[in-house]
């Protein structure tokens, strides 16, 4: 297995070192790049071919939300991990919305940073839970009843079942523990539900699932 490629985009250069130091202690994690803007976050998402990159909003020339929806249009691949001080809900919705695969808040302790971008790019989603806690209410409150599809329509039986384990905040492993399926077998499914609903993350995937109203506050509790 070769070494997670990091890109740290963050317009505090003091931010980017401590972020850098603490990664590179673990010996999978390996930061390829610091961008000191959203511009250059962008380009460097292209020379570098990071794995993840861990990106602030507030940055000069291009802020986060724009640089997110950048590298997710360039570069798919790229999971892109929020580390940022800010939670209000304008920035956690339109982040989301940009192709987010996680978002943290600035406040997390050294360790939650190494497992996020671990689980990140694994394909596994990372809410800082104030952050889960928004994207419920907002996205549970505002399903869509009328018009939408079923999820039957969309989506294998199997296929619901595993999204709506990935929605409780469950591992892939905990997932296969679950419904009694190996960890490689979880990754395929959830291979299948990221291109039949055009998504690149987990996250992405259950923000669908909640829209669509194909989850409830009952599956997740």
């Amino acid at each position: 297995m070769g070494k997670i490629k990091i890109l740290i985009a963050d317009d505090h250069a003091v931010v980017r070192e401590g972020t850098r130091q603490i990664l590179e202690q673990e010996a999978d994690l390996d930061v390829v790049a610091e961008a000191g803007d959203g511009e250059e976050a962008v380009t460097l998402a292209g020379n570098c071919k990071p794995d993840v990159a861990i990106i602030d909003i507030a940055m000069p020339k291009v802020d986060g939300v724009e640089a997110t929806r950048q590298i997710k249009a360039l570069y798919p691949t790229v999971a892109v991990l929020i580390l940022t001080a800010y939670d209000d809900d304008q920035f956690v919705f339109s982040l989301l919305e940009a192709g987010a695969a996680g978002y943290l808040l600035k406040s997390v302790r050294g360790r939650e940073l190494i497992d996020a971008v671990r689980a990140v790019h694994a394909g596994e989603s990372v809410l800082h839970p104030l952050i889960a806690r928004k994207v419920l209410n907002r996205f549970v409150s505002t399903a869509d009843k009328a018009g939408r599809q079923e999820p039957t329509e969309v989506l294998s039986e199997r296929e619901i079942e595993v999204l709506k384990l990935a929605t409780k905040g469950l591992s892939n492993q905990d997932i296969a523990e679950k419904l009694y399926l190996s960890v490689r077998t979880v990754q395929a499914h959830l291979g299948h539900i990221f291109n039949k609903l055009r998504v690149s993350s987990r996250t992405e995937a259950v923000v669908r699932a909640l829209k669509e109203g194909w989850v409830t506050l009952d599956d997740i509790s």
